[in-house]
């Protein structure tokens, strides 16, 4: 009527054990080293984009103050 529940069992292989150490060492200093030879190269494209013209943002600005110049000069010499 009252079963009492067994323990559970797991198969625990531990995250930091001293067998590989030396193998996932080197393969981490890969993973790092490609990881930040990739980076470089993704920075050094975002750097060249950044060098064309005008950008967007100062040919809006350029745009408007055209326009209010526009308005301003037409509302004066009518």
């Amino acid at each position: 009527m009252l079963k009492q529940h067994k323990n559970k069992k797991f198969n625990y292989k531990p995250r930091f054990s001293k067998e590989n150490e030396l193998n996932t060492t080197l393969e981490d200093d890969s993973k790092v080293d490609e990881f930040v030879s990739k980076w470089q190269r993704v920075r050094k494209v975002n750097r060249k984009r950044g060098t064309r013209g005008f950008s967007i943002r100062w040919l809006i600005i350029i745009l408007v103050l055209l326009l209010i110049s526009m308005y301003i000069l037409d509302f004066k010499f009518r």
